[in-house]
């Protein structure tokens, strides 16, 4: 299906379900296609009869932010997130700026796959806004939290490397540090040219650079975006990799140590969240893998914090949605309040490990079915706790396989966590051995 097709089914839905002209905030992250579809995607919805807002280079969460600011009926982020410089795709978010859930998203498909588009005549046609004051205030918007603490940072007279992936963290998150106080600042990759350096999906694999400047420079923490800056990954003084299963655990410890509510991770984040959660004397909950997920969760429980373990950290007293700015504020300010090194600041969270492997399935697999008599066949043993809110997750002891079909692909994924390497792998190797003895039993 093509963005044509698609924006137009969005433009002909909001303007169904609002009396008056409906306004979309548009953004973008640097991928070098992504002119040309912010080109389309602005000239549809104008021909729809909605208005646009242009804030062109962005961030998914300054989108966000920018839908609430403006008080618009939608916003569209062009990015495909971690993915390679060659792919691009449309994030579509809701009034409150939050991504739309399933019955949206499956009125959208239903009207662009039955053409049912009404275009404007020419006197209704909708405008274009630029806004490119959207990231200032966004960040405007975070100093202004109780659990920023600006004049802290300030003193503090800390050193910051960057690796913004030739993305637009390149432009956000100096904006960011500066207003901070950072006055060094260490840059790798920051010029946004959508020219990717490395692998833009934030693990330590990719990150050779920002480690060696890091340590290099004598930096006191070195941060890594992606390329849509919802996602964070830190860099301790030494040059050694945070974790990225660490940056909401580190978050989470901060904000549970000055608000009382719950923690929400979704079921294939380490198990790390939840202890913190746990030393801080609060609630943790698990949520289906997907930003939407952790999101509803958040909102059942009222939880203070959550994300996703990817290095996606969700504030709601900014907005409910992943965003890296707010986690750099935040992660700062903890170093700050307490006076401690990024590498002194890991080691108050527990060791553990995950592994992560897939296997393909015929199409005559019947996964529910499948994973049904694995939770079965784990729940006997009589030491095992399983939840179906997505997939199968078995908790057995102090570790844990989650087992779940791809969104993408014609897999089941299978993620494991163990307080060692070893342990990780070996639970994959069993799970996936499992998991091919019941998939042919399941055919």
């Amino acid at each position: 299906m093509d963005i044509v097709s698609l924006v137009s089914a969005l433009g002909m839905l909001l303007r169904k379900k609002n009396s008056g002209k409906p306004k979309v905030v548009v953004g973008r992250d640097a991928r070098i296609s992504g002119a040309m579809i912010q080109n389309l995607v602005t000239g549809t919805l104008m021909g729809c009869g909605v208005d646009v807002v242009d804030l062109d280079l962005s961030t998914t969460p300054t989108v966000a932010m920018g839908v609430l600011f403006h008080q618009a009926q939608g916003g569209i982020v062009i990015t495909a997130s971690h993915n390679p410089k060659q792919w691009n795709a449309l994030k579509i978010l809701d009034q409150r700026g939050e991504f739309i859930d399933d019955a949206s998203g499956q009125e959208i498909y239903q009207i662009a796959n039955a053409s049912d588009f009404d275009f404007a005549r020419v006197d209704a046609i909708g405008i274009k806004i630029q806004d490119r004051q959207a990231i200032a205030k966004h960040i405007q918007a975070i100093l202004d939290l109780d659990l920023v603490c600006v004049d802290a940072i300030r003193k503090a007279s800390f050193s910051v490397a960057l690796d913004a992936i030739n993305s637009t963290g390149g432009i956000a998150v100096p904006m960011l540090l500066e207003a901070l106080g950072i006055q060094k600042t260490f840059k790798v990759h920051c010029d946004p040219t959508g020219e990717f350096a490395h692998n833009p999906e934030p693990l330590e694999a990719h990150l050779k650079d920002i480690l060696h400047q890091t340590k290099a420079s004598g930096a006191d923490v070195g941060f890594v975006v992606d390329p849509d800056v919802d996602r964070l990954a830190i860099v301790d003084e030494r040059g050694v990799f945070f974790g990225e299963e660490y940056t909401l655990a580190a978050c989470a410890d901060y904000v549970l140590k000055h608000r009382e509510g719950a923690c929400v991770s979704n079921l294939s984040s380490s198990q790390v969240v939840q202890k913190v959660s746990h030393q801080r004397g609060q609630k943790h909950f698990m949520s289906a893998v997907g930003e939407v997920y952790v999101v509803a969760k958040m909102k059942e429980v009222g939880a203070v914090i959550g994300g996703e373990g990817n290095g996606g950290v969700i504030f709601p007293e900014l907005h409910y949605g992943r965003d890296a700015l707010v986690g750099i504020a935040l992660f700062l300010s903890y170093m700050a309040r307490e006076g401690i090194k990024a590498s002194d600041m890991r080691k108050r969270y527990p060791d553990f490990f995950m592994s992560k492997g897939k296997v393909s399935l015929s199409s005559g697999v019947a996964v529910e079915t499948l994973l049904d008599r694995i939770a079965t066949e784990v729940t006997a043993l009589g030491n095992a706790t399983t939840y179906r809110i997505d997939g199968l997750k078995i908790v057995i002891g102090g570790e844990w396989v989650h087992i779940r079909a791809s969104n993408t692909e014609p897999v089941l994924r299978i993620y494991t966590e163990s307080s060692t390497s070893i342990g990780a792998e070996r639970l994959l190797e069993k799970y996936t051995q499992l998991v091919l003895e019941f998939a042919q039993k399941s055919v």
